[in-house]
């Protein structure tokens, strides 16, 4: 399957996560586009050009009645799942609904699956609002994004929108006292490589200003719209964070 072909229904799944095991997804965005803040070089959705056609978002009332029909099903069926995962095509903090939603499935997971954790993969450009940071405080995982500790390699890597700032995004993840999971791709293309020190360094010194309860860094797993990217192996991403580790901080390489 193309990159720029993956696109995913409301509810989907449950799929396997190297990340958060068997997982139940949730895609807040168009079921045959993509809308997001970043424009990402490896995004296994494609370029945010390639899915323009369908820019209608799914309800808070389509997400609750999909969901429990899927979670009535599973149930039913003595499946289990690890996580309910917020990701799909593009950012899930953008559906202005997301507060409601966040809530019920905070319910619904109450009362079919108590044991599963809720969990939000995002770019926390929005996390310095109220009430998507009011929402993301509520979940077992809030998964946030920092790929480059400054604009320009953030302009490198994330492509995204006008207005984007390293600074604001980080001030948001501040406001979490450390209780979140950073989650940061390692990869080389052009100009960017995450092992350099103008890379490494700067993004080592923000994860000591956030302190995060989890670290995950990953590497290149599914088919990416940008041609060039080079994947690294577990080996080298463990030997360049090991001074985190060494610090005493949790880190999780995928």
């Amino acid at each position: 399957m193309q990159a720029s072909m993956l696109r995913e229904k409301t509810v989907f799944g449950p799929i396997h996560s190297r990340r958060l095991g068997r997982s139940l997804g949730i895609n807040l965005l168009p079921e045959n586009g993509k809308i997001c803040n970043f424009d990402c070089i490896y995004c296994e959705c494609g370029w945010n050009s390639d899915g323009r056609d369908d820019t209608i978002l799914p309800t808070a009332a389509k997400v609750r009645s999909e969901l429990e029909d899927k979670l009535l099903q599973l149930m039913m069926a003595g499946e289990c799942i690890d996580s309910i995962t917020f990701s799909g095509d593009g950012e899930p903090t953008l559906n202005p609904e997301f507060p409601r939603i966040i809530d019920d499935t905070l319910s619904l997971r109450d009362a079919y699956f108590p044991e599963a954790k809720v969990s939000v993969l995002s770019n926390a450009t929005r996390a310095g609002e109220d009430a998507v940071f009011n929402a993301l405080r509520k979940v077992d995982n809030p998964i946030l994004k920092l790929d480059a500790p400054t604009d320009a390699l953030a302009a490198l890597i994330n492509r995204p929108a006008p207005g984007y700032s390293v600074r604001k995004a980080v001030e948001g993840m501040k406001r979490f006292d450390g209780d979140f999971i950073l989650q940061t791709m390692f990869l080389r293309f052009g100009d960017f490589d995450s092992s350099s020190p103008e890379v490494l360094e700067g993004w080592m010194n923000i994860v000591r200003e956030l302190h995060p309860r989890l670290i995950q860094v990953y590497s290149l797993d599914r088919p990416a719209p940008q041609a060039g990217l080079v994947k690294f192996g577990r080996e080298e991403m463990a030997a360049l964070v090991q001074p985190l580790a060494d610090e005493g901080f949790n880190i999780i390489l995928r």
